[in-house]
C-alpha cells in the first residue's frame, strides 16, 4: 500500500524533533507567584490545557508533514539520455533472393536471415533513436527515427524482396539516410548500410554522399554480402571515420552487428521522470482544522 508513498523534502519532517526539543528545553523564564488554592484551579482546568497543548503538537506536525510534500508515485518513465541516431540502411534488390547464406537452413534466402539479425540488433539497442530505410530500384523510409522498437520490429517482418524494385539504388538510399540524420541532435549519429551488390540505379554519385557525410559528421559503417561491391564500401566507410564489414553467413552477420553494437555504446538510461500524484493538502487542511481548535479554547480560557 505505501511502496509508492514518499516524501519530496523529507528533512522538514526533522523540524519536528527541534519542535519538541525547544518546547521543553526553550521556555521563556517568568515571574511566579504563589497563589493560596491555586492547585484547586489546576484540577479544573488541566483537561483543557492538555487538549490545547495536544492541538498545538498536532498543528505543528501536519504542517510540517505538509511541507516535506508527500507525494505517491503514479509511474516512471525512463527518459533518453545520450543515446545515438542510427538508419540502418537495407538492401531489398532482387539479388537478396539467393539462397544458402544460413549454412543450419539452406531454404532461406539471404534477406529472411538480415530480417532476423536486423531484429535481434534492434532489441539490444535500448537507448537509441533508429530509422529504417530501403532501397531496390528506389528509396523507401519504413521508419522515421523511434525509440519503439516494437513497431519497427514488426515493420520489418513486413518488408521483402522486390519492395522498392529488383535494382540497387545504394547511393541515393545512403543520400535518403543522411538528410534523416542531417539536422538531429544525438551522442553519435551513423547509418548501417547493409547490400550484397554493386550500385545500379541511383542518380546521385558516391562523391556526394561522402561529402555530404562528413559535412553533417556522419558515420557509414558498411556490410557487403559476398565481394561484388567490397571496393566502394571500404571507400565509403573510410571517407566517414567508420568501418567495413564482409559477411559470407549468418554467422559472420551476426557477428558484425555485435562488433557495431561494441562500437557504438550508449550511455545507460539515468533520466527518470516521475508521474506523482502529490498529497499535501491533506495534511494541511487537517493542520487548519487543529489550529481552529486550538485558537477556540485558547481564546476562551
Amino acid at each position: 500500500m505505501f511502496n509508492n508513498f514518499t516524501f519530496e523534502y523529507p528533512w522538514f519532517l526533522c523540524l519536528i524533533f527541534l519542535f519538541i526539543f525547544c518546547d521543553f528545553f526553550c521556555k521563556a523564564k517568568n515571574q511566579s507567584y504563589y497563589f493560596v488554592h491555586l492547585k484547586i484551579f489546576n484540577q479544573v482546568t488541566s483537561n483543557t490545557n492538555t487538549l490545547i497543548y495536544l492541538l498545538k503538537y498536532l498543528t505543528i506536525i501536519f504542517s510540517l508533514i505538509a511541507l516535506s510534500s508527500p507525494i505517491k508515485i503514479l509511474d516512471k518513465q525512463v527518459l533518453k539520455k545520450d543515446g545515438i541516431n542510427i538508419i540502418l540502411n537495407l538492401d531489398t534488390s532482387g539479388s537478396m533472393k539467393q539462397r544458402g547464406f544460413n549454412s543450419s537452413n539452406k531454404e532461406q534466402n539471404r534477406w529472411n536471415v538480415v530480417n532476423n539479425v536486423v531484429q535481434d540488433f534492434i532489441e539490444k539497442r535500448v537507448n537509441d533513436n533508429i530509422g529504417l530505410v530501403v532501397f531496390g530500384t528506389s528509396v523507401l523510409t519504413a521508419s522515421p527515427l523511434s525509440f519503439d522498437k516494437n513497431s519497427q520490429k514488426e515493420i520489418i517482418k513486413y518488408i521483402d524482396i522486390g519492395i522498392v524494385g529488383e535494382k540497387t539504388a545504394m547511393f541515393d538510399s545512403l543520400a535518403t539516410s543522411i538528410n534523416i540524420l542531417k539536422d538531429k541532435k544525438a551522442k553519435s549519429n551513423i547509418i548501417i548500410l547493409l547490400t550484397d551488390g554493386e550500385d545500379t540505379a541511383s542518380q546521385i554519385p558516391l562523391q556526394i554522399i561522402n561529402k555530404l557525410a562528413r559535412k553533417y559528421n556522419i558515420k557509414i559503417y558498411t556490410i557487403g554480402i559476398g565481394e561484388s561491391n567490397r571496393q566502394i564500401l571500404n571507400v565509403i566507410a573510410q571517407e566517414t571515420n567508420a568501418k567495413s564489414f564482409l559477411a559470407n553467413s549468418k554467422d559472420d552477420l551476426i557477428e558484425v552487428y555485435n562488433t557495431i553494437n561494441k562500437l557504438e555504446k550508449s550511455d545507460i538510461d539515468d533520466n527518470i521522470l516521475l508521474l506523482k500524484e502529490y498529497l499535501f493538502f491533506y495534511p494541511l487542511f487537517m493542520s487548519i482544522i487543529f489550529l481552529i481548535f486550538y485558537i477556540y479554547l485558547k481564546n476562551r480560557d
